[in-house]
């Protein structure tokens, strides 16, 4: 399971301890300055620096340093729930997709602003224009991590989710969703996009430009 970081220290505990057993954490470290490899480190993770910023970045550094036959991807901030990977899984593992997606629910007030709910609206409305029927540019997938490698998505930003689910289209992939439990972040730690309007105009802007 691939974990792009960015000052989570916070929320890496809770986050790790709740891996479903047999999954193995990779923390992909993109210049955090609040200890969070060292907390990583002390849960078990395996710990990975990724010096160029940016989501993409993080997530693409964490795919090659996996091992595994598939791979999950999860933000690290306490948002989502590790337990419900395993579905995600089984249905890659199982046929029943090339990419399996978690598609949000806001649980609680405050877990998913509503700037940062339009902007994910209009991208995923994008893409059902090309014929991919997603409701979310979601943060939580798994896939087979040769497959994922082929696809060849360039962006290092925050657009490699967007580009990603482009590539899985041209390419005919069987991409589902699956609902899961969308919680506020850990208190104490702040969301890159969704924090706030300029962060999620910003993660809109990296997004849209992969669709020029």
């Amino acid at each position: 399971m691939v974990l792009p970081c960015l000052d989570e220290a916070l929320a890496l505990p809770a986050v790790l301890t709740a891996l479903p057993p047999g999954y193995r954490a990779i923390v992909v470290d993109n210049g955090s300055s609040d200890g969070s490899p060292e907390v990583a480190a002390a849960h078990g993770a395996t710990v990975v620096r990724e010096s160029r910023r940016g989501y993409g970045a993080a997530v693409h550094t964490g795919l090659e340093h996996a091992t595994a036959d598939i791979v999950c991807f999860l933000d690290a901030d306490g948002s989502l729930d590790p337990q419900q990977l395993p579905e995600l899984v089984r249905r890659v593992r199982d046929g029943d997709a090339d990419m399996a997606v978690g598609r949000r629910i806001p649980q609680g007030r405050g877990s998913w602003p509503w700037h940062a709910r339009l902007g994910n609206r209009i991208l995923a409305a994008l893409m059902r224009r090309r014929g991919l029927k997603v409701r979310d540019i979601a943060p939580m997938r798994a896939a087979r991590r040769e497959q994922l490698l082929r696809l060849g998505v360039e962006d290092r930003a925050f657009g490699y989710p967007l580009e990603l689910l482009i590539r899985a289209a041209d390419a005919k992939w069987r991409v589902v969703e699956s609902d899961v439990t969308y919680r506020p972040r850990t208190a104490g730690t702040k969301s890159k996009v969704s924090g706030s309007v300029r962060g999620t105009l910003r993660a809109v802007h990296d997004m849209a430009g992969v669709l020029r």
